[in-house]
């Protein structure tokens, strides 16, 4: 199934946290945080202003991003768990 966010929408696959930490100690999963990073799978058209014009997205699909501790809507596509998100969730792109 193929998935088009709508609007100023983005679907984003989350990147997968260390398993241990800089000393070598093994982080179990009901430790781990989730992390606040990923890679931007699919972008929509983005949102329309007050004239009814499309307002450009600044981030596109490949983009490596930092997104907020608590945003996104997780679900799943495919049998893979992603997350979607307005583009105004996205604190910045990872160079």
């Amino acid at each position: 199934m193929a998935f088009k966010p709508l609007h100023d929408r983005v679907l984003v696959r989350r990147v997968e946290s260390d398993d241990k930490t800089a000393g070598g100690l093994i982080i179990p999963d009901s430790a781990k945080e989730k992390p606040q990073e990923g890679e931007v799978v699919a972008i929509g058209a983005g949102a329309r202003d007050d004239d009814g014009d499309r307002i450009k997205m600044d981030v596109s699909e490949g983009d490596k991003i930092l997104f907020g501790k608590w945003s996104g809507t997780e679900i799943s596509v495919d049998g893979e768990d992603l997350l979607i998100m307005k583009e105004s969730d996205i604190l910045g792109i990872i160079a």
